[in-house]
């Protein structure tokens, strides 16, 4: 049993400390221990076998309390999906039990400087050396980077794109903090830095020519659909303060829920809630049913969801005023997330036109 309670219980009182001084190691170690970490793994590797309704409740749940830690959640997950999916017999047997248990903490090494929606362009190499790989590269913005074991990385090689598990302490990793960004800011970010890093060829997940098709673009799905119900978690979180806020706050002798304009207003975010967790729900339906729709569902949740946490989360920074914007306020933390959870693979307008593409092709 997969102990969020405990998890939450702890996010609500720190999650404004975290936001300042990063997601600390006992509460990576506590995700960890609470089973969070394997939660969609299945029971032969140590994971709780967890649906994608049952997972999607738990990033929600996250979400409505702790971007940063939702997002170690997804990180993670998206690595072990990835190498679930695709791994051979020998590399699942010697990585998802570690992973699954949390005692190797995973990140994904995907993004560059010229590679950020159009992960084809990406630069980092992987040389034959005789039977190993040298992998040369920068990768930036690795979510989890400062803290994280083991990298899943993107690159070209003879043959194509390809993607391999890098670990941290090999020679040549440099590891770059970053701080100050804009959301996720206790998601101890970081740029990662490969300097001919000599790795065995075993480590590479499937052929070269499969890096970014199959194997990230698996780990990318799995990210996708936790980072839409993470936001409704944040959306929600939002509503609800700016609800409780409306009722307290007396302004000009009467209660700010008083204005039709406030009412309004929380009428809007109701709305914008409700829809994102609909269409969530409707992507959750087609995975779990494993429906041809699902890939294109979850890039429609995560747009929807992404949308509505922004939105919401920007009316309740109004709605409260300058106590949305007090630096331990969990409007104005949720509202930097959000924006950050809209830009995560590109401007919204990749999605939308994926989405067109869909209709056009003559959607359900």
């Amino acid at each position: 049993m997969i102990d969020v309670e405990k998890v939450v219980a702890a996010a609500e009182s720190d999650a404004a400390r975290w936001d300042r001084d990063g997601l600390p190691d006992e509460m990576i170690t506590l995700a960890a221990r609470t089973g969070l970490l394997g939660a969609d793994r299945p029971v032969t590797f140590g994971g709780a076998g967890l649906d994608a309704r049952e997972l999607g409740r738990i990033a929600a749940t996250l979400g409505q309390c702790c971007t940063s830690l939702r997002s170690l959640v997804t990180v993670h997950g998206m690595v072990a999906a990835a190498l679930d999916r695709w791994g051979t017999a020998e590399q699942r047997r010697a990585w998802l039990p570690g992973l699954t248990a949390g005692e190797v903490v995973a990140a994904l090494a995907a993004t560059e400087a010229g590679a950020g929606t159009d992960l084809a362009g990406v630069a980092t190499t992987f040389e034959a050396d005789g039977a190993d790989r040298l992998v040369s590269g920068h990768k930036l913005w690795v979510t989890f980077g400062q803290v994280a074991d083991v990298f899943l990385v993107l690159g070209t090689a003879d043959g194509g794109l390809c993607a391999a598990l890098v670990e941290r302490d090999r020679p040549g990793v440099s590891v770059e903090p970053v701080e100050g960004q804009l959301g996720l800011r206790g998601a101890r970010v970081a740029h990662i830095r490969f300097d001919r890093v000599r790795i065995p060829a075993a480590q590479l997940i499937a052929p070269p020519g499969f890096g970014l098709s199959h194997v990230v673009g698996t780990a990318l799905d799995h990210g996708r659909f936790t980072v839409a119900w993470g936001c409704v978690g944040i959306a929600r979180a939002c509503l609800a303060d700016a609800a409780a806020h409306a009722a307290t706050r007396v302004q000009g002798g009467s209660a700010l829920a008083e204005h039709q304009l406030i009412r309004a207003t929380l009428g809007r975010c109701w709305v914008d809630v409700e829809g994102a967790q609909a269409i969530c729900e409707r992507a959750t339906e087609d995975r779990i049913a494993g429906s041809a729709h699902a890939l294109v569902s979850t890039i429609a949740a995560k747009y929807a969801a992404a949308h509505a946490a922004a939105v919401v989360g920007e009316r309740a920074v109004q709605v409260l005023g300058a106590a949305g914007c007090a630096p331990d306020s969990r409007v104005g933390r949720f509202y930097r997330d959000a924006k950050v959870m809209q830009i995560i693979e590109g401007a919204q307008e990749v999605a939308e036109v994926t989405i067109g593409e869909y209709v056009l092709r003559g959607a359900r």
